[in-house]
């Protein structure tokens, strides 16, 4: 009688390095510069306007100036939630963009599908230190997508080039 077979398990050696797919590469937001200027334009505008109602009609209680003062901030908390709520994450295989807060979109590119990356800077966004980062993919409209206001967005297009470069490298 022979011995029976075992089934053997191969083993990852350890010094390989394990690639998840779903480990972000990179999850970034649009700047809150702009919002943060908005905030402090918008306090001073607020300000101004409780000053001057308060002195053209003296008779009315200043408690609702300061409330429509107060209404004026909303304007940058649009914004700011706005900002907050767009979040463009590159992975192993995939480019996704998350937008909105009740109806949310999440479009993801597979990285084989994206033909080109361009970093465009208006000359205020290049005294910043921001940019658009703008991808073209193969789909079937053609679309582009663009990051728009990204702190340093030479950096995080070099990544998302290397990384589409890496998964044309193991395609072939």
């Amino acid at each position: 009688m022979e011995p029976e077979e075992e089934t053997r398990v191969a083993k990852r050696k350890e010094d390989s390095p394990v690639r998840d797919s779903a480990v972000p590469l990179f999850s970034i937001n649009p700047t809150l510069r702009f919002v943060w200027a908005g905030y402090i334009l918008t306090a001073a505008a607020a300000f101004l306007i409780v000053a001057f109602l308060s002195i053209l009609l003296p008779a009315v209680s200043p408690i609702i100036f300061v409330v429509i003062g107060l209404l004026f901030l909303l304007i940058p908390v649009y914004f700011h939630a706005r900002q907050k709520l767009s979040r463009y994450t590159l992975t192993a295989d995939k480019l996704e963009i998350d937008h909105g807060l009740i109806s949310r979109t999440t479009t993801s590119i597979p990285l084989t599908r994206v033909q080109d990356v361009t970093v465009k800077c208006t000359i205020t966004q290049r005294l910043l230190g921001l940019g658009d980062i703008i991808v073209d993919n193969a789909g079937t409209d053609g679309d582009r997508l663009v990051f728009a206001n990204i702190d340093r967005p030479r950096k995080y297009a070099d990544i998302l080039l290397e990384q589409v470069q890496k998964k044309a490298g193991d395609r072939f």
